[in-house]
């Protein structure tokens, strides 16, 4: 699971470079368009698949843990609680952006026209 973002580094006329290439690294949200843009990859598609990762970090690391706990001896302890760890900051982070969106939400209707 990897969660790391690139930062927008330039924009020119046809699209943005670099948002293709986060979304090739986010497991393919959207399909490279001629020009350089990306077909589909809005911040739906990339948050979808960011919620994907972590429910299947998830379900690995209770898989492992159910692995260990039955005394399995091709599982050791520091990958169950390595694995365990990266599906609980995959599952912070998730709900750090949620509770961004909510206020951005709270603030957007909150506005006097």
């Amino acid at each position: 699971m990897d969660l790391r973002l690139t930062p927008l580094t330039s924009v020119n006329a046809t699209g943005l470079k670099p948002a293709a290439n986060a979304a090739a690294k986010l497991g393919g949200a959207g399909l490279a368009a001629p020009g350089g843009r990306v077909a589909g990859a809005g911040f739906g598609e990339a948050f979808k698949t960011a919620l994907q990762n972590v429910s299947a970090a998830q379900n690995q690391a209770n898989q492992l843990q159910t692995e260990f706990q039955m005394g399995n001896p091709n599982v050791s302890l520091e990958q169950t609680m390595v694995s365990m760890q990266k599906a609980q900051i995959g599952f912070q982070a998730a709900l750090h952006v949620r509770n961004r969106m909510m206020q951005a939400y709270t603030d957007v209707m909150n506005m006097q026209v």
